[in-house]
């Protein structure tokens, strides 16, 4: 049975990354199930929007589960009989983590090992993890490598997602999954999350509001189009691991850090419209740069980003703009 044929369960499938894996996982012929909570994180009516869109691209199996309903999780894996478990469903951002940490630590650590167990329990083949560049934190050795073991995240979220990835390799070395971590950086596009910096930024520059720029614009972001991370995670569904050791870590970026100053005046470019800026004190938990080395990625899986910034946003300033009307405010 070929990769494209297998039966995949999705979490986080109504989420920004989530919805367009779905897109492609279905025109590719998988078998989709998708398990989602829907929570009112950001407006739940835009993941509804989300899966009413995935539905565009064919049929798949919907399940509102709670990643922390081990019972319900389990239901939903009787009846999706998965051969492979994409876990993209989390927890996100780095500054409400600091407000909510206990939150973030359930949803992150303690779904992520409910989901290593139903993969143990139904002897699922890969389990693909959707993790980020935040585990990196302060690190002065930049561009940032899977291989560098001295990685101290400054975040509750990023040491959740740090906390998963040594779940997972847990489970490789006591049972034998085959796990594949993916660390994202700064992903965007069409459907992306309105609190996320591109989102809010347009949403601000079209409505004349001046943005908020936190210190002196020279954190650097490595900025990554979402097709581009669709693209990394189905190459990683065909990569064969090491049957010894099957686990590893991949970087998923761009490998071109964005300047803060650098990305307004790109925006400032794709709407067509000067951006007015409201100085800001830096912010706890903020990284001053992020930088993949995706050196790893293009050897093994064959990833090779396409999208270039100027496109990209252009990309999602036309769907900004058509989706504003339809979906309520955030």
């Amino acid at each position: 049975m070929g990769s494209n044929s297998k039966r995949i369960l999705l979490t986080g499938g109504a989420g920004f990354i989530g919805s367009h894996l779905a897109d492609a996982l279905i025109r590719r012929g998988n078998e989709l199930s998708i398990v989602d909570n829907v929570d009112d994180f950001y407006a739940s009516s835009r993941k509804r929007r989300n899966l009413q869109e995935i539905g565009n691209a064919g049929s798949y199996q919907f399940f509102e589960v709670d990643i922390r309903d081990r019972d319900a999780l389990r239901k939903a894996a009787e009846r999706a009989t998965p051969e492979v478990i994409i876990h993209l469903a989390a927890r996100a951002g780095v500054r409400p983590s600091i407000e909510q940490p206990a939150l973030y630590e359930s949803v992150n650590v303690g779904g992520t090992v409910n989901l290593l167990e139903i993969a143990r329990e139904f002897k699922v083949q890969r389990f693909v993890f959707g993790s980020s560049s935040s585990v990196y934190g302060v690190t002065n050795s930049v561009p940032f490598c899977e291989e560098d073991l001295s990685i101290r995240p400054i975040s509750p979220y990023a040491a959740t997602k740090l906390a998963a990835e040594l779940m997972c390799y847990t489970y490789t070395h006591l049972y034998g999954l085959a796990a594949i971590c993916l660390r994202f950086f700064t992903v965007y596009g069409p459907r992306q999350r309105p609190d996320l910096a591109i989102h809010k930024f347009t949403a601000l520059i079209e409505s004349g509001k001046p943005i908020p720029v936190y210190g002196n614009g020279s954190m650097g972001r490595d900025y990554t189009y979402v097709d581009d991370i669709v693209a990394g995670v189905i190459a990683s569904l065909e990569y064969a691991p090491d049957p010894k050791q099957p686990f590893e870590i991949f970087n998923l970026g761009n490998s071109h850090p964005v300047r803060l100053t650098e990305l307004i005046a790109q925006l400032e470019m794709a709407t067509g419209k000067k951006a007015l800026q409201e100085r800001l004190p830096e912010q706890p938990g903020d990284v001053p740069i992020t930088w993949a080395n995706i050196d790893k990625a293009k050897r093994l899986l064959g990833y090779a980003p396409k999208t270039a910034m100027e496109q990209g946003l252009r990309n999602f300033v036309a769907w900004y703009r058509s989706s504003i009307n339809s979906i309520e405010p955030s």
